[in-house]
């Protein structure tokens, strides 16, 4: 299970509509336009 760092939605990385590699590190997402958001300013949402 993963967390989309933008809308906070619960989501199963198998099935996640979008995902982004940032730092290392792989985060799921549960549409493409959190996705987009997250890579504008991915600090804003980790912080």
């Amino acid at each position: 299970m993963a967390k989309d760092p933008v809308c906070g939605m619960d989501i199963e990385a198998d099935q996640a509509a979008a995902s982004y590699e940032y730092k290392g590190k792989t985060y799921y997402f549960c549409a493409e336009g959190c996705k987009n958001k997250f890579a504008e300013d991915p600090e804003k949402f980790l912080n």
